[in-house]
């Protein structure tokens, strides 16, 4: 099923989950209440459970760059329709990254949030995916934590012919199935006086394989 990617960014969609960016779980669970008018509370059971796995880059040094891998299952009971893949990125990162989804798949970054919407439906005990890569500005320093995974909304039967406003008055709920991330800059520790500076060798980097339908986004904000 051909999925409306504008009307998922017309609704407001994306910007409703900026509060979440620090309440957000670790593993699967519920969204906590927003005063958005477009996105409510979750209160029951979602129409779409995802199991969710990541891998990450667990070290890096400054300046350098974190890819995620993940992968998501649709356990049901119903098919995923109107969901998004990816998160709230870690602070202190250029403007810029990559990016690999199934075909068809479309993005938005918009301060920490990058979330992508793959152009169809995923069935009950089906999967998508979507790997990125992020560079991080060379002042970053400490731990780069991200919250990663999958978003999806109720879209009740028959709601996808409705129009932005009478979907608005609907109040879509909205569920997280994240995790948690961390990746430890490594900075170079300061020289000794009177005595040779040896540098520690570069963390290990995981091979980035860009699929062939790699593609570059822009953070739509100017600072992260």
């Amino acid at each position: 099923m051909r999925r409306q990617f504008g009307m998922f960014l017309g609704l407001g969609l994306i910007t409703p989950l900026v509060p979440l960016a620090a309440a957000a779980p670790a593993v699967a669970a519920v969204a906590p209440a927003t005063t958005s008018p477009v996105v409510a509370a979750a209160t029951k059971d979602p129409f779409s459970k995802f199991k969710v796995s990541v891998k990450y880059t667990k070290a890096t040094k400054r300046g350098g760059k974190i890819t995620y891998y993940i992968k998501a299952k649709n356990l049901g009971p119903y098919d995923a329709d109107y969901f998004g893949v990816g998160g709230f990125l870690p602070k202190g990162v250029v403007p810029t990254l990559k990016w690999g989804g199934p075909k068809g798949t479309k993005c938005v970054w918009q301060g920490q949030i990058f979330l992508c919407m793959p152009r169809y439906q995923v069935p009950v005990g089906g999967t998508t995916w979507l790997n990125f890569q992020l560079t991080l500005k060379k002042n970053t320093k400490g731990l780069a934590k991200a919250k990663v995974g999958v978003v999806a909304y109720d879209l009740p039967t028959g709601a996808e012919n409705l129009d932005q406003e009478e979907l608005g008055r609907l109040g879509l709920k909205g569920h997280l199935f994240m995790k948690n991330t961390a990746t430890k800059i490594v900075w170079p520790q300061k020289r000794r006086t009177g005595s040779t500076y040896t540098p520690p060798p570069p963390p290990p980097q995981p091979k980035w394989n860009p699929p062939s339908n790699t593609y570059v986004e822009r953070n739509e904000k100017k600072d992260t």
